[in-house]
């Protein structure tokens, strides 16, 4: 963990991205595509090829790997709809919540902030994850990247999230894994966390511009010193 301590009282809220932050889904991702892929008469993608496309929504993951595949004009719109298909089926199946998010929500709520669960991925994909994997019960909100006319890294889905859970950006914490997270973030005027083990587009995370580092989630606990000690850990 690095980053200076932040006292608990300093929030109201706090906004919580999902791949790559609470579940490790990229053998949902993996799963899907290759049936999408399969389904198309394309070649598969390799699991370690499919990390750096997630986290900008399922339009650009699709296009991306088509791309990557070699996939002729014109297969975007089929690709989508076998994806819907696909995905729907196999959500959750192959991912796993990641060591110490539960405990790191729980530290939240114990905080008494109110909690928005914000991804780019389809909300229809997003709440029945939530609940299969128990971390549901932990949000007040879940808003998918179609919820609002815009996507993260842009501001308007952090502030469309403030308005809903009731409080200032100044006082909700943004917590997430990638660059877009941060960038949306400090767009927004929201303080912001990112976790190590997350996806990141298959880049370095200790690069972008964030208030503290977080190797599990479990370490929230201690971040939000209730003393507000300002010294690093």
């Amino acid at each position: 963990m690095s980053g200076l301590h932040a006292r608990s009282q300093d929030f109201d809220a706090a906004i919580v991205d999902l791949d790559g932050t609470l579940v490790d889904t990229l053998g949902d991702f993996s799963a899907a595509l290759n049936a999408v892929l399969r389904e198309l008469g394309l070649p598969c993608i390799a699991a370690e090829d499919v990390a750096p496309r997630v986290g900008r929504g399922s339009e650009h993951l699709i296009q991306t790997v088509l791309d990557h595949v070699g996939a002729p004009p014109g297969l975007y719109e089929p690709a989508w709809a076998a994806y819907q298909r696909h995905y729907l089926a196999i959500n959750g199946r192959h991912s796993a919540v990641f060591e110490g998010a539960a405990d790191g929500l729980g530290a939240l709520r114990e905080a008494g902030l109110r909690l928005a669960c914000l991804t780019n991925k389809p909300g229809a994909f997003a709440r029945p994850l939530l609940q299969a994997k128990g971390l549901l019960k932990h949000f007040d909100f879940v808003f998918g990247g179609d919820a609002f006319e815009r996507k993260k890294p842009d501001p308007l889905p952090l502030l469309r999230a403030c308005e809903a859970l009731g409080s200032r950006p100044g006082r909700t914490l943004m917590v997430g894994d990638s660059r877009n997270d941060a960038q949306a973030a400090r767009a927004a005027g929201c303080p912001v966390v990112l976790v190590t083990y997350g996806y990141n587009h298959g880049e370095p995370v200790h690069e972008e511009d964030a208030d503290a580092f977080l190797d599990s989630l479990a370490q929230l606990r201690n971040w939000l010193s209730p003393s507000g000690r300002a010294t690093r850990p």
